[in-house]
């Protein structure tokens, strides 16, 4: 078990999500930072889709009600064991009564918090995970919770820390796929011009961006679009012209034009985009990998 003590902007508990809902209206959900969240189950023993914590920005102190074997990954924060400087992506052995605090990020969104034997809230149509667009699954983490753990897995961790590649607070570059509505815009190449901003107002459902330099993106048809569905990692582009990256909460239908699609291993790398950070797009061929 596990009691929480202090919470950040927000903590939410996430796994994989719950696929396979859309004729139902129900998106998938699950860890913005899909990687993040499997290599934090990988390192303390669990199936990669075990629910974990996912904070927000960091800020989030568990009292240990009983031994657990945790790691921490995604945002870089500083973490302490009872005051003790722990690493990130690293296996952490933590004793009854113990706390494990983890400050606010200084590179990433978001961070991972696992723990050996997962996270074991009742499942929502087959998730644990927390949609902030729909409202279903577990509620955030609120000061006082107690969480409850699973029953420890059969593997045991085999190693004691992860090599992992540095978050950067420099431009990202984001592969992606033109269409399926390039041919609505007056020049669909001016996505790929200049820079973009990631913007205050983004969130678990998209991540907006504000134009840094380079055109404007301007729209060629001037119609309606009808209702059609949401991939994650789409570009909808509204009438602004401000263009919005759908990530793990997002709408399944829309009716705003969507210019490109991000290759799926980069949704990860826009979940982890803090708001002011520049973004380049950089066009792609055509991913293979599965949507949700």
């Amino acid at each position: 078990m596990i009691r929480v003590e202090r919470v950040g902007p927000l903590a939410t508990i996430q796994d994989l999500g719950r696929p396979g809902w859309f004729d139902s209206g129900v998106g998938a959900a699950g860890a913005a930072d899909r990687g993040s969240l499997r290599l934090a189950n990988r390192l303390v023993g669990n199936p990669e889709g075990a629910a974990a914590i996912e904070a927000l920005l960091g800020g989030v102190e568990l009292l240990a009600l009983r031994h657990l074997t945790v790691a921490v990954t995604g945002a870089v924060a500083p973490i302490t064991v009872d005051g003790r400087p722990m690493g990130m992506a690293s296996v952490l052995e933590i004793e009854e009564e113990q706390r494990l605090r983890l400050g606010f990020a200084g590179s990433g969104l978001r961070s991972y918090i696992a723990v050996r034997g997962g996270i074991d809230v009742p499942p929502v149509l087959g998730s644990r995970s927390r949609d902030t667009l729909s409202g279903i699954g577990p509620e955030p983490l609120r000061v006082g919770d107690v969480l409850p753990v699973g029953r420890p897995p059969r593997t045991h961790p085999t190693v004691d820390v992860a090599p992992i590649a540095a978050l950067t607070a420099g431009p990202l570059t984001v592969r992606v796929v033109p269409g399926p509505r390039a041919d609505w815009f007056a020049d669909a190449a001016a996505l790929f011009a200049g820079e973009w901003t990631v913007s205050p107002d983004t969130d678990r459902i998209g991540a907006r961006l504000d134009r840094r330099s380079g055109p404007v993106l301007r729209r060629a048809v001037d119609t309606e679009l009808p209702t059609e569905g949401m991939a994650l990692g789409s570009i909808q582009v509204p009438p602004s012209g401000q263009p919005v990256v759908f990530l793990a909460d997002h709408p399944i239908t829309g009716g705003y034009p969507v210019i490109g699609v991000v290759v799926d291993a980069d949704v990860d790398v826009v979940a982890q985009a803090r708001p002011g950070q520049a973004v380049r797009f950089r066009l792609s061929a055509p991913d293979p990998g599965s949507r949700a």
